[in-house]
């Protein structure tokens, strides 16, 4: 038997994985059903992938990367001068646009560590990853403090079936973030040495 070459099955069996969670839930995660949904043979899932635990790892590393790309993207998290609050409540409100089912999947994936130790490391490198993206505006204490407040906000809204509220968010983030920056017109006049 001849095997042909093919360079994108490992991240085609990834994104399967997210497929069938998304469909099925964790519980109905199986190599066999990622085998189908990928459409490859079942052993090439077991070759890529020997446990269910290292699949969860990849698919949750790979929804952990949305999020962060987000942010990665934002000019406001490196420019002081943007209002950090409003633009963390508006990535909030893109990651929710993307569907519910979207924002479901990836704190299902992400909950999962709760009863499979063998995520736990990665839940943290998304929390720790994601702090480490907003020290550049805030100290890393206030950051941290940021990533549990929108954790807290995207689990509130999932779990009590309720609408992400954009201005609620900006406004409980400013508390924790500080206040933007002042209009123009509020900003002491600036002082010319000559």
């Amino acid at each position: 038997m001849v095997r042909r070459y093919d360079p994108e099955r490992r991240a085609r069996i990834i994104d399967a994985a997210i497929r069938v969670v998304g469909a099925r839930g964790i519980a109905g995660l199986s190599h066999r059903s990622v085998a189908a949904e990928a459409d490859v043979p079942l052993g090439s899932t077991t070759y890529h992938f020997a446990s269910l635990d290292e699949l969860l790892i990849a698919a949750l590393r790979r929804s952990n990367e949305n999020f962060a790309a987000l942010m990665r993207d934002s000019p406001a998290l490196t420019d002081r001068s943007a209002d950090l609050a409003a633009e963390l409540a508006r990535l909030l409100g893109e990651f929710f646009g993307g569907g519910r089912g979207r924002a479901e999947l990836e704190y299902e994936l992400y909950l999962a560590a709760l009863r499979r130790p063998a995520l736990r490391p990665v839940a943290a490198e998304w929390t720790d990853d994601t702090a480490g993206l907003l020290a550049a505006r805030t100290d890393p204490a206030t950051a941290r403090a940021l990533v549990a407040l929108m954790d807290g906000i995207c689990l509130q809204v999932l779990l009590t079936g309720g609408v992400y509220d954009e201005a609620y968010a900006r406004e409980m983030l400013s508390r924790v973030a500080g206040p933007g920056p002042r209009p123009a017109e509020d900003q002491p006049p600036a002082i010319i040495a000559r």
